[in-house]
């Protein structure tokens, strides 16, 4: 008894109610037109079915009233989309069927259960019954009979409840994603992480680079006591920054949906900018380039360029204005790329940092690979990726 009046404190088994309720309009249409044949109805909903926009009405308003909890959900178990294949149409068709059924035997206990109740009433206070006058012959007058009211309100509560978990089932079953609309919503989640993924390694290497070379400018000005060299800080520190900030808007215009074109990327081809951020920042830059680097497919040479922007990061952050090694090669099939340096401290935090997760993730997406870590007394970032990639 608890749990039935629990569900009918549900706002969601009146809204199924109201689902289950609004067929009958169209019933009681067809009683003018055909009184006789009501079974023709059943006929008139096939085509109706077939129809692929039914299939959204039906999703919306189906939506809307028995799972209101998913509306809008990317993942929400009833579907809002038109039929797409035959097999769609011929679900819709039986759904409009069962609907059509269970609305009818809905209505009939909503009807008939409450003028049950208040016949009982009436026999029981003596008087005659109007809805079902076999009571009168049926059961003696009593005041025991009005007691037995409450029995078809009962029933009439729990058939409600049953009969919108049926419909819910239904809709879910009959109106649900097809395995093709599933697979979409998938490979559109994918799209979504991976987009959500580059956009924080963006953030990360690009704003993360800028930081790392303004804090060493910064130091290193203060400790020089220099005004001559503390100009030349300021003055990697404005360029740095200035160009962070157009990789940030950039990302931005991603994040705003405004169509940004890859094309609009750094790419190898502006990989000066970042070898002279770090010479101004004191480190020695020995850089090494051979190859046609302008012949670099876009997608490999964007991600190269944020590769070789975060191995330069991690050297200034974690070993300073050290030298920098910088070897990089177009060869048949592949771009490869060599950054080493001394190690004068803590390695960059192995393979846990996220800089160097990166690193490995955009190499990976490539169908390439990156490697971290120390050889012969130097850290060494070493990244082979093949030029036939797409990303």
């Amino acid at each position: 008894m608890h749990r039935i009046l629990r569900l009918l404190a549900r706002p969601v088994t009146y809204t199924r109610w109201l689902h289950l309720l609004i067929p009958i309009a169209f019933v009681a249409i067809w009683l003018f037109i055909d009184m006789d044949h009501l079974w023709v109805l059943a006929l008139v909903v096939v085509p109706l079915g077939l129809i692929p926009a039914v299939r959204l009405e039906e999703g919306m308003q189906a939506q809307l009233l028995l799972t209101p909890g998913e509306r809008g959900r990317s993942d929400a178990s009833i579907a809002v989309a038109p039929s797409a294949t035959w097999r769609d149409r011929w679900r819709t068709v039986l759904w409009l069927e069962a609907r059509l059924v269970l609305s009818g035997v809905v209505m009939a206990g909503t009807v008939w259960a409450p003028a049950l109740s208040v016949d009982l009433v009436t026999r029981g206070l003596g008087n005659r019954p109007t809805v079902f006058g076999r009571l009168d012959a049926g059961l003696p007058s009593g005041w025991w009979l009005i007691p037995l009211a409450v029995v078809p309100l009962l029933v009439m509560a729990v058939c409600l409840v049953l009969a919108g978990d049926l419909i819910t089932f239904l809709a879910r079953t009959l109106l649900g994603s097809s395995a093709t609309e599933r697979l979409t919503a998938l490979e559109e989640r994918t799209e979504l992480l991976l987009e959500r993924n580059r956009i924080a390694r963006e953030i990360h290497d690009s704003i993360g680079h800028a930081l790392t070379v303004a804090v060493v400018q910064a130091g290193a000005a203060r400790a020089a006591g220099d005004p001559a060299f503390t100009d030349r800080a300021l003055a990697a520190i404005e360029e740095t920054g200035r160009a962070a900030l157009e990789d940030l808007e950039r990302v931005l215009l991603v994040l705003r949906e405004t169509g940004l074109p890859a094309s609009q990327r750094p790419t190898l081809l502006e990989a000066d900018r970042l070898i002279e951020s770090a010479r101004g920042s004191g480190a020695e830059v020995d850089a090494e380039f051979s190859g046609p680097l302008e012949q670099v497919p876009g997608p490999v040479s964007r991600e190269g360029y944020r590769i070789l922007q975060e191995a330069l990061t991690n050297v200034l952050r974690h070993s300073g204005p050290v030298p920098v090694r910088i070897r990089m090669a177009v060869l048949s099939g592949r771009l490869e790329m060599d950054v080493t340096n001394p190690l004068t401290g803590a390695a960059p935090g192995g393979k846990g940092g996220s800089g160097l997760r990166g690193m490995r993730e955009r190499a990976a997406l490539l169908g390439g690979e990156a490697d971290t870590g120390a050889y012969e007394g130097e850290w060494r970032v070493r990244v082979r990726l093949p030029l036939d990639s797409l990303i």
